[in-house]
């Protein structure tokens, strides 16, 4: 007898990644009653019986209330007998603290972990999506018997790349520390890599000492996992042009773009577009004004493929149609 297929919930700031995955899969769109309190306080309500039912969490810990709002809810729902439970987790914060460097520095990207890692067992187990991760050992900060996936938006990134390159470009990292994924998909592109060597100057300031490549007369598409301020970004654009670049433009995965960061890099006159993925939340949100500037990709298709692989007994929806949303 064939079961029900899965049950995909959704926090607020990713509820079009919900309903994405639901129209893509065929699965069901479940629900949960929200409201806050007076004092700031957080009600929740699921409004779906998920007794014996395989279901999927998408929200990113993009914010602690959002953090929160997923464990809160993955904790319930195993309570409640769910069957299996898969978190989809597109953006993980404090990916980048994810060492101390300094004495007494907190590593909040392992205390976020172990509270994922908390989240009560359901009957048939635990998954955990995550996509791109900026440390490829944050997998191993997971405990108990939760099982990770770390998902590659390789797919989405050389398409964005290529659509930005144009027919003849380089492919550039902002500094050393992403050269060997720069030079891997270079490699796929079939076209040349270029990295730039900074040098400390104090703990908010560096200057570029040098860039690896020949870039005169070359387009130059910079990749980097993510942008946050770019600062960073528009440090290496300007190098860039300054060593020959005709024109520079950025990929990145995550596409973050705190307060008017999407604003300051399209006036900084540096570079003629940036695309990234609808990751986090700020970049849907972004997309429209940023139109022309800004090119948001969706990671949906890649994630339902990955669900339906989890959930392989639940595939007779919408291939296709993930399909014709990445083409």
């Amino acid at each position: 007898m064939r079961t029900a297929p899965p049950m995909v919930f959704g926090t607020p700031s990713y509820a079009n990644m919900q309903r994405g995955l639901c129209d893509t899969t065929g699965w069901s769109l479940a629900h949960v009653e929200t409201r806050a309190f007076p004092d700031g306080e957080r009600y929740q309500r699921i409004e779906d019986d998920v007794q014996g039912r395989d279901v999927v969490i998408v929200g990113g810990t993009v914010t602690d209330e959002d953090t929160l709002r997923i464990y809160d809810l993955a904790c319930s729902i195993a309570k409640y007998g769910a069957r299996s439970l898969t978190l989809v987790v597109p953006y993980f914060g404090y990916s980048t603290m994810e060492r101390a460097v300094k004495p007494g520095e907190v590593v909040t990207a392992k205390s976020r972990a172990r509270l994922l890692s908390s989240i009560p067992t359901a009957h048939a187990g635990n998954n955990i999506v995550m996509i791109d991760l900026h440390a490829a050992g944050l997998p191993y900060y997971l405990e108990g018997a939760i099982r990770a996936v770390h998902l590659y938006a390789r797919p989405i990134t050389l398409q964005a790349i290529r659509q930005l390159g144009g027919a003849s470009f380089c492919l550039a990292s902002p500094d050393a520390g992403r050269t060997k994924w720069v030079e891997s998909l270079a490699n796929d592109l079939g076209v040349p890599g270029a990295f730039i060597l900074k040098r400390r100057l104090s703990g908010t300031h560096t200057e570029v000492t040098a860039i690896n490549a020949d870039v005169r007369g070359s387009a130059v598409v910079i990749y980097d996992d993510m942008i946050r301020s770019g600062g960073t970004l528009l440090k290496a654009a300007a190098a860039y042009l300054d060593a020959g670049a005709t024109q520079v433009a950025a990929v990145a995965t995550h596409g973050v773009f705190p307060g008017d960061a999407l604003s300051r890099l399209r006036d900084s006159g540096l570079l003629t577009g940036v695309a990234c993925t609808d990751t986090h939340p700020r970049a849907q949100e972004l997309a429209a004004e940023g139109a022309g500037f800004l090119t948001v990709h969706s990671v949906v298709p890649l994630v339902a493929e990955c669900l339906e692989s989890l959930y392989p007994e639940h595939t007779d929806h919408g291939r296709a149609r993930g399909a014709a949303l990445l083409a």
